[in-house]
């Protein structure tokens, strides 16, 4: 099984790559695993105490059960990968069944910053955006989909997403394998992921 983490700031266009990749290969042959399903379980806490937590600090994602799902897929076992909900700040109580593939993909904005799955990975991307685009598209995102205001998402990429990234996500870049920078639709650089899984399949 090849494991490839896909990492980058928030809104730099992951979801893009990894869709540009699956695009095409062959269906049932490669997986995807978001980080966002691996959100530690806040059951125990309040809805109130919920939106306090910071959510782009490493410790809020559950890496443990992450690293070990890969482990368990790469023996050949499926895994029930929890479900998230962004509107509740906490896990659904549902899973999704997910069977081993010959390629497994993982994408999310902290997962190069923990060294066992960054152990895993057989190659690491790092997608970079400028910050102005990111920051633009979080916007877009975070009101038509996750039910935000305009002052309740500025006013959290300054006090949290922004210098968390600049703490957390920015400097693994230098773990990374391979840099697509995402400011325009990058050929090249999905070639070569493309040729590297082709090959592996």
């Amino acid at each position: 099984m090849l494991i490839i983490g896909i990492a980058g700031g928030t809104g730099c266009g992951k979801t893009t790559v990894v869709n540009q990749i699956l695009n095409e290969l062959p269906e049932g042959e490669v997986g995807v695993i978001s980080q966002d399903s691996y959100y530690k379980d806040t059951s125990h806490l309040s809805y109130e105490e919920r939106e306090k937590i910071n959510f782009d600090h490493p410790r809020s994602i559950d890496f443990d059960l992450l690293a070990g799902h890969l482990k368990e897929l790469k023996s050949n076992a499926p895994i029930h990968q929890p479900v998230y909900s962004f509107v509740k700040h906490n896990r659904t109580g549902d899973t999704i069944l997910t069977h081993p593939r010959k390629v497994m993909i993982v994408e999310g904005i902290l997962i190069l910053t923990n060294p066992d799955l960054r152990e895993m990975f057989d190659i690491k991307i790092f997608v970079h955006a400028d910050t102005d685009e990111r920051l633009i598209r979080r916007l877009k995102r975070d009101i038509s989909e996750r039910g935000r205001d305009i002052d309740e998402v500025l006013t959290r990429y300054q006090t949290t997403l922004k210098p968390m990234h600049d703490q957390f996500i920015e400097p693994m870049k230098e773990y990374a394998d391979i840099i697509i920078p995402n400011n325009k639709y990058n050929t090249v650089a999905i070639d070569i992921v493309r040729t590297i899984i082709n090959n592996t399949l």
